[in-house]
């Protein structure tokens, strides 16, 4: 739980917001729009019987930029393999580090939002991170 804050994964892989080499965290609105997105990337049912941990998360309502205030939402967002365009959105927000939090909506649930977090920024200390709390799937999803 100690790096789950400090974007590795997204660095090392990149994601739908940032191409490799830009360490973002990505997070969630609510449990349930986290759940959909592990959901969304499982290969097989097994994985639900895994041991997941759900941490919260809070900040300030400044450090939030909105997308689609800054940016006009490309019309490929959707797209999978995921867009270029999405991409470039990202690493534009994260190279002029212009928030600590981005706003971007959820390609699962399109009307949920999904928060990326910019760990270098000079605001990230504002973010409030909680104790993880244990999450377990309902086995019936893997029907």
């Amino acid at each position: 739980m100690r790096t789950a804050f400090d974007g590795e994964g997204a660095r090392r892989y990149g994601g739908r917001w940032n191409s490799p080499g830009r360490s973002v965290v990505y997070t969630a609105e609510s449990r349930a729009l986290a759940a959909l997105e592990i959901l969304v990337h499982l290969n097989s049912s097994r994985r639900l019987r895994d041991r997941y941990r759900v941490i919260p998360v809070q900040f300030p309502d400044e450090l939030v930029l909105r997308l689609e205030d800054k940016f006009a939402l490309p019309k490929d967002w959707l797209e999978q393999p995921v867009a270029a365009s999405t991409r470039r959105l990202g690493d534009d927000w994260f190279a002029r580090r212009l928030s600590c939090v981005l706003s971007v909506p959820s390609a699962v649930m399109t009307l949920e939002r999904n928060f990326l977090l910019n760990p270098l920024h000079a605001d990230f200390k504002q973010v409030k991170i909680g104790k993880p709390e244990r999450f377990a799937f309902d086995v019936r999803l893997a029907r």
